[in-house]
């Protein structure tokens, strides 16, 4: 509480963010790789707390890249999740909005966390942010509908019995043909979209939020298999110091490391 004004406040830790438009023009393949599942990692905590974040977006996600801390931020769309239950569809950034909340389905779930993250996934590996660029919100299930197609997009409809507004363009009721990932790869950008980051992005961005990988599902995927290998070798070489410590006889206790999935909450702010 502040002592003059009486205010009570929340204080949270500091981080040193760069702001996004500038460090994922910078980020590496491996860079991509760390701080992906270090989101996933944040998601998976929330949802598994039965909790939808609801605004995933650049934005919200402050990355300290000198200490390669990522904390998600901003909690004041975020939901408890009951099931069947009919939410607000007017959460989320346009540019990260899941079709869900497009085409007003009410019943969503925590699946719309990871389209947006799919969104940013697309942008920080084929260096287009925004992946989905709409003018509005109509325009947004366009773009999107040139990447995945309509013809899934019409089965989506069918299956939870929706209807398009008029408002929409009139081409999404004809055929526009599916555009695989791969050809978003260019020359600038091919070192950072291996096959295995495609093929998880197909998992991610899914008209039908069902059919979508949750955060667990996603965060072990192959893609993962590096950042996870040098975890373990840190880990190790981080036990191999402490029995260092431990037979020098100092009796220090600063040589102990936290386990790696004690400590979720940490990417939470």
């Amino acid at each position: 509480r502040d002592p003059v004004s009486k205010t009570p406040s929340l204080v949270f830790e500091h981080i040193n963010n760069t702001d996004f438009k500038v460090l994922y023009t910078r980020l590496t393949d491996n860079d991509i790789r760390f701080y992906t599942l270090e989101l996933l990692r944040a998601l998976d905590y929330c949802h598994s707390n039965g909790v939808m974040h609801r605004d995933v977006k650049p934005h919200n996600v402050m990355i300290d890249h000198e200490k390669r801390q990522l904390r998600l931020i901003d909690w004041g769309l975020a939901e408890f999740y009951h099931p069947n239950q009919e939410y607000n569809v007017r959460v989320a950034s346009r540019y990260f909005k899941g079709p869900e909340l497009l085409v007003d389905l009410q019943t969503y779930d925590y699946s719309l966390d990871i389209w947006s993250l799919g969104c940013m996934f697309a942008g920080m590996i084929f260096r287009k942010e925004p992946f989905f660029h709409g003018r509005d919100n109509y325009d947004q299930l366009l773009k999107i509908a040139r990447v995945l197609g309509t013809d899934e997009l019409k089965r989506y409809l069918e299956k939870y019995d929706l209807e398009l507004d008029s408002n929409f363009d009139p081409s999404l009721r004809a055929h526009i043909a599916a555009k695989p990932f791969s050809r978003f790869r260019n020359t600038d950008n091919r070192h950072l979209c291996p096959d295995e980051a495609i093929d998880l992005l197909s998992t991610l961005l899914r008209y039908d939020f069902q059919d979508r990988a949750t955060a667990a599902e996603a965060m072990a995927h192959p893609y993962f298999d590096l950042v996870r290998e040098e975890r373990r070798v840190v880990e190790e070489n981080a036990d191999g110091n402490e029995v260092a410590i431990s037979g020098s006889g100092s009796g220090s206790g600063f040589g102990m490391t936290t386990p790696p999935d004690a400590a979720n909450t940490d990417a939470l702010a």
